[in-house]
């Protein structure tokens, strides 16, 4: 039997890599007493992270399809598709015989035909699989033997859990009626989980350990047979995402197939972390690509009303969304304010009396305007030097808020002097801000609040498992990766209990299981095993010079990205946006001078304003798009010159770089 595996990778090297060997470490023997053949395709989407090299050198087996573009999940797919045993099936195409639902909004049974009118199964499967997934040594020829035992089964999904051994609700799903979509967007489905009715979409009445028939798959992890394949084409490529897999699965049931929940083996999905499910960008893409498959399967008063629902439920989610969102960037910066104002305050009226004998003897303006007015230039100053940032760092707090005194007392001298009230109030209400702020933080990581714990590097204790000589290796990349030796525990034990034990006692943070002693069927049941909390576990492959995990990669390339200047740190972030406002601004004030230089006139003004506004950056990088982009410093080089500034660009953002790109292409406006 033969299984074509499809991988669509997007700078997740790593993940790709660790995925590629688990695919590669599979089983093969399958029940019959037959081998299973392994044809894997990856499709790279224009990956600047080195993704195509790495195939290349480990896996050279490999079909490789290198895009120049980002031409997206569906697209990429079919790509790989359309050359899989030579097929040349129609990209997303209706069953001819059967048409979709037009008033009844629940899946039409009388869609199925009987299971004796299905030809015979063919011999090859095809696998659409992430490159952020590990899947067990068994996984493949399991699923391979259980539809080769089931004629009706058209496509079939395993059972996922994540990179903290949770188990993911979207390894089974339900048709996206307008009642499960909006119990799901609205969140009303976290208060029923196991409700057939309000848990639909996630058909939480199915145990997430029994085998089952389930409507949708998801994609991550999507077998089906390729006549499957022949008879309804690929993915539709109108999906940007989250609604190809639905749109799929729901065409092979309308097709007279039955899809399948196959917990009888697992996966590891690091689900990926750009798009976060409390987000304004999910909720619209998730409610586009709903709108999508209304508009193909539903028409007239139920499309109307599917689309109804959902706006109700995508405005509910933006604006309790929005409001936490609010509320929580705004929480600690309040509680500064309001204790720094409390103690300015009180300082005044014991200056006042102590050194005045009128606790009155200042203005009301001064305790409504002035003191309001040190305290948020006090807060600005150190959110400009990090003060603000996760992990907390102290000091980054008492420089930012130095800074913000020596600028206050600047400006105190250049005033008139019925304006000053009194330089030594201004002192001491400076440091009380200063102490107070370290004091909320202190009590915010006693608390244990999440991102403001004061430890060293913001990490708690690595457990490193496996054997002796495995360990020592895994220790010592820990080390060239910059953990510290006494945050370091080393155990060969493979015992849940003494695993828990350990983890509790120790206050163990992150757990990293030796690949090479380890096989990752034992380690994602010891996932599922270790009833914890917070705790993260990781995998680190054998003879591998990094450590995969959800929270990303530590490898010698990357190290700790969160302690380098990378472009999508805090900091950088603001700096750099602070860069793309002042820059702007000046290109602005000089646009009736500088405008007559430009090769593009109608542009500059254009440009300016959306960089000023937010809507685009000077100089664009992987996941956004700007005016300009790292090439620019190199304009005439190769392609691969240019991802290696890409690189350098992400790994180690300088304000003077974005300067010297705009300085250099200020005419191309």
């Amino acid at each position: 039997m033969k299984v074509s595996v499809i991988i669509v990778n997007y700078n997740v090297k790593y993940f790709l890599k660790q995925c590629l060997a688990s695919v590669y470490g599979s089983e093969r023997r399958l029940d019959d007493g037959s081998e299973l053949e392994l044809d894997v395709w990856v499709v790279d989407n224009a990956s600047v992270d080195g993704s195509c090299e790495m195939v290349r050198e480990y896996f050279p087996e490999v079909h490789l399809i290198e895009n120049k573009e980002n031409t997206g999940f569906a697209r990429a797919n079919n790509q790989a598709l359309a050359k899989v045993g030579g097929l040349k099936a129609e990209v997303g195409k209706q069953p001819s015989n059967l048409q979709p639902p037009t008033s009844d909004l629940q899946p039409p049974s009388d869609l199925q035909p009987p299971t004796s009118n299905l030809r015979p199964p063919t011999s090859d499967l095809i696998l659409l699989l992430n490159p952020d997934t590990v899947v067990e040594r068994d996984t493949l020829a399991k699923c391979a033997d259980f539809m080769a035992a089931h004629a009706d089964c058209g496509g079939l999904c395993v059972k996922m859990v994540d990179g903290e051994g949770r188990f993911l609700r979207e390894s089974k799903r339900g048709f996206p009626t307008p009642e499960a979509s909006f119990y799901k967007i609205s969140g009303l489905i976290h208060l029923f989980p196991r409700s057939r009715r309000i848990a639909a979409y996630y058909m939480g009445h199915i145990g997430e350990d029994e085998t089952a028939e389930v409507e949708i798959m998801c994609g991550a992890f999507l077998m089906f047979r390729r006549e499957v394949y022949e008879k309804i084409g690929g993915l539709d490529e109108s999906y940007f995402m989250y609604g190809e897999d639905i749109d799929f699965s729901w065409r092979i049931i309308l097709a007279g197939y039955k899809n399948y929940y196959f917990p009888a083996t697992h996966i590891i999905h690091y689900k990926g972390e750009s798009t976060r499910k409390g987000s304004m960008n999910y909720v619209y893409t998730f409610y586009n690509a709903m709108s999508i498959f209304v508009r193909k399967y539903y028409n007239g008063r139920d499309a109307r009303l599917f689309n109804a629902l959902l706006q109700c439920a995508i405005w509910a989610r933006a604006f309790g969304a929005g409001l936490a969102r609010i509320l929580k960037r705004l929480a600690v910066p309040a509680l500064d304010f309001a204790a720094a104002y409390g103690g300015f305050v009180l300082l005044k009226q014991l200056w006042a009396s102590l050194g005045q004998g009128d606790i009155h003897y200042y203005p009301p303006q001064y305790t409504l305007l002035v003191i309001p007015l040190y305290i948020l230039i006090l807060m600005a100053c150190s959110w400009l030097g990090g003060g603000y940032d996760r992990p907390v760092r102290l000091g980054r707090i008492v420089k930012g808020m130095g800074a913000g005194l020596v600028l206050l007392l600047a400006f105190y001298s250049l005033l008139d002097e019925g304006q000053r009230y009194s330089r030594m109030l201004l002192l001491a209400g400076s440091l009380w801000t200063l102490l107070s702020t370290l004091l909320i933080r202190i009590a915010l990581s006693t608390a244990g609040v999440k991102g403001y714990a004061l430890r060293a590097r913001g990490r708690g204790r690595t457990l490193i498992v496996g054997g002796a000589a495995e360990t020592a290796r895994v220790r010592k990349l820990c080390l060239n990766l910059g953990l510290s030796t006494g945050n370091l525990l080393c155990d060969s034990s493979l015992q849940p209990q003494r695993l828990q034990d350990l983890i509790r006692i120790e206050r163990v943070e992150e757990v990293v299981f030796c690949g090479a002693d380890i096989d990752l069927q034992r380690i994602i049941a010891l996932m599922s095993q270790l009833h914890t909390t917070g705790v993260e576990y990781k995998i680190a492959p054998a003879e591998g010079d990094y450590i995969i995990g959800t929270g990303g990669i530590l490898s010698r390339d990357d190290l700790y990205l969160d302690d380098l200047e990378t472009v999508g740190t805090a900091s950088s972030r603001r700096r750099k946006r602070l860069f793309d406002i002042g820059s702007a601004a000046l290109l602005l004030l000089a646009a009736p001078l500088l405008v007559w230089f430009q090769r593009r006139k109608g542009r500059y003004l254009a440009d300016c304003l959306r960089v000023l506004a937010g809507r685009t950056t000077w100089v664009g990088h992987t996941g956004r798009q700007g005016i300009f982009s790292p090439a620019n410093l190199a304009p005439d080089a190769s392609d691969e010159t240019h991802n290696r500034l890409m690189l350098r660009y992400m790994r180690r953002y300088r304000v003077a770089t974005d300067a010297t790109i705009l300085l250099k292409n200020w005419r191309e406006l």
